[in-house]
């Protein structure tokens, strides 16, 4: 799983959002690494909803202008679930080795 793709979960991990939330969301929880673009952003959508993994929640007008809510699905929790036990294996395993190169140093 991509980076952005999984920021896009994990965003929607607490609650569903919209559009520009979840750009706010991801550059939050990358600390201002990642900024997402709207056609990026909306183009991974799309592709998370056909997979499965995110949903349409709502929408919602706000000055004339629809704002579309989206949701993880239970497939898309488990996904993201999956996704971080791998990657929290994968940190073990360079901690390991860092300690063995120097100890103390993590």
């Amino acid at each position: 799983m991509r980076e952005p793709t999984f920021l896009i979960l994990t965003s929607l991990a607490g609650a569903p959002r919209h559009g520009y939330g979840i750009v706010q969301e991801v550059t939050a929880l990358s600390e201002g690494r990642v900024s997402l673009l709207t056609g990026t952003l909306y183009t991974a959508l799309d592709r998370l909803t056909a997979e499965g993994l995110v949903e349409r929640d709502r929408d919602e007008e706000v000055d004339g202008r629809v704002r579309r809510y989206y949701r993880l699905t239970e497939h898309g929790l488990a996904a993201l679930t999956v996704e971080t036990a791998r990657l929290r294996q994968l940190t073990a395993a360079a901690e390991a080795r860092l300690r063995a190169l120097r100890p103390g140093l993590v």
